[in-house]
């Protein structure tokens, strides 16, 4: 079976793992590069040896089947439909959209047209978590009860170079990081049935300390300290707490699952790796489980890769779009739960993504 030929649209700081990942992969090969800026495009395309072009040569280009959207989340849902439009499967960085409304609109064109479409993140196919869902489903901690997940950080203005978008519409921790730890959750757990939080803006204005934009000011427009409950459909309660507020740092766990037999810490999901920890109900000893599958390193891509070879083989693929919608609405219930001060009730639901078989080779899918 060939490779499908894959054409990046975004060239800025998380392109450089997908390039790198996207030649090692069985089931895809990256052709061409493109961005706003064609320089910029053809820069990064002669530094991983491929085409740089305009985003319009690259979507006229009858050889790609598939479009890897990396562009600012503002631009997520415009640059799929182009996509699409032209007749290209797409998978996009999370998340899906800024809106629910444009991501209903990227999922119905992809179905009216018989394309995909899949969404970051894909740590969740990584060894630490799909160890951890083979854990929860070979009985180790009984029954399901609850879990709780702890994103905690004092904000992005004091590292990175143009910090701005994460303060603006589609940015703040929920929709910067709550993708990964929602995305693992519905993967360990299952779909959501409804949310509920509270949100608050702490900090009206931050001050840039990272260069070159040192002491610029940043308008926050978006909730910075985010907690939330969920209900998941299977039964279990969760509770998920985001934040860029937290400046004396925090010693709480990524993940934890709780069940009747046991409970099990879940490697932290913006990575593929453990470690990954369990103790038994009864026992008061944490032991460290041993990854039984691959992907332990940083495999960027994977969830790409896994659909182009879904679309050549016929099977579903596992970083859906409706997955990412789904994590996308309830991160929207967030939100709107603390405006409106009740429940959010899920309008959407998803399949739980299939587990990985065991015993494949480093960057080879079934």
């Amino acid at each position: 079976m060939g490779k499908m030929k894959v054409g990046i649209i975004g060239t800025g700081n998380i392109s450089g793992i997908y390039f790198q990942n996207g030649s090692r992969f069985e089931s895809m090969e990256i052709v061409a590069c493109a961005d706003l800026d064609v320089e910029r495009a053809k820069a990064k395309g002669s530094e991983y040896g491929v085409r740089g072009c305009s985003v319009e040569e690259l979507l006229a280009d009858p050889e790609i089947q598939l479009v890897i959207n990396l562009t600012i989340p503002q631009a997520h849902a415009s640059v799929c439909i182009q996509a699409l439009e032209a007749g290209k499967h797409v998978y996009v960085e999370k998340p899906l959209s800024v809106t629910r409304e444009e991501g209903k609109r990227v999922l119905e064109l992809a179905r009216q047209k018989g394309l995909r479409v899949g969404s970051a993140p894909d740590t969740f196919l990584g060894g630490g978590i799909q160890t951890s869902i083979k854990l929860i489903e070979d009985g180790w901690i009984g029954t399901p009860i609850g879990a709780t997940a702890f994103m905690m950080s004092g904000g992005h203005e004091s590292w990175h170079p143009a910090p701005e978008f994460y303060y603006q519409k589609g940015g703040g921790p929920m929709f910067d990081m709550g993708p990964y730890y929602l995305t693992a959750l519905v993967a360990l757990l299952g779909p959501i049935a409804r949310v509920t939080g509270s949100a608050r803006i702490s900090f009206p204005e931050r001050t840039i300390t990272s260069q070159p934009k040192a002491g610029q000011k940043i308008t926050v427009e978006v909730p910075t300290h985010v907690a939330g409950v969920i209900d998941f459909a299977s039964g279990p309660i969760g509770t998920l707490l985001t934040s860029f507020d937290v400046k004396g740092g925090s010693a709480l766990p990524r993940i934890e699952v709780y069940g009747s037999a046991g409970t099990l810490q879940v490697p932290d999901p913006n990575t593929f790796g453990g470690p990954i920890r369990y103790c038994r109900a009864g026992s008061k000893e944490w032991s460290e489980i041993p990854l039984v599958y691959g992907y332990e390193e940083n495999a960027r891509g994977v969830g790409a890769a896994d659909m182009a070879k879904a679309i050549m083989t016929g099977r579903p693929h596992r970083a859906s779009g409706e997955l990412a919608y789904h994590v996308l609405e309830a991160m929207h219930g967030f939100h709107e739960a603390s405006e409106q001060g009740k429940h959010y009730v899920m309008e959407s639901t998803c399949e739980r993504p299939a587990p990985l078989p065991l015993g494949l080779a480093h960057f080879q899918l079934d």
